[in-house]
């Protein structure tokens, strides 16, 4: 018989469990998915990482998962330049789409300036914002 446990801190190895399980069944069910990750970093003088890009490929798609901008760095162009060195490589590694979520306003004009098109919304979440879904043919 099964047993349940519910906690807030699984250990590295618990959570891989999962992740190796459902990984071998995806891969049986649709194949592999050749995820990779994919990193843009944004290094100050000293060397320290200040912001950047993380994602990964896989199953011939970008997902970003994080994009962010140093306060002295937003509004110059550069979160655009850094999502189409992205997609190119994606588009390397034989990705036909990306997609991204948010639930800045700031950002979602941001991805939407670089073809991006909203797929999906899940409202107040957080509490009083939409996060938006978005999604782009590479």
């Amino acid at each position: 018989m099964a047993v349940f446990e519910l906690t807030a801190s699984p250990s590295p190895e618990e959570l891989a469990a999962i992740t190796d399980a459902l990984s071998a069944f995806n891969t049986g069910d649709v194949g592999p998915s050749d995820r990779r990750p994919l990193a843009i970093l944004i290094r100050d003088a000293d060397g320290k990482v200040t912001g950047g890009l993380s994602g990964f490929t896989a199953w011939g798609w970008l997902f970003v998962q994080m994009l962010y901008l140093p306060e002295t760095l937003r509004g110059a162009g550069i979160a655009g330049r850094i999502l189409a060195q992205a997609e190119k490589e994606a588009k390397a590694r034989g990705c036909h789409g990306a997609w991204i979520d948010t639930f800045s306003p700031r950002a979602l004009r941001a991805y939407l300036r670089r073809g991006y098109e909203v797929f999906g919304e899940l409202e107040d979440f957080p509490q009083g914002r939409m996060r938006s879904f978005l999604r782009k043919k590479l």
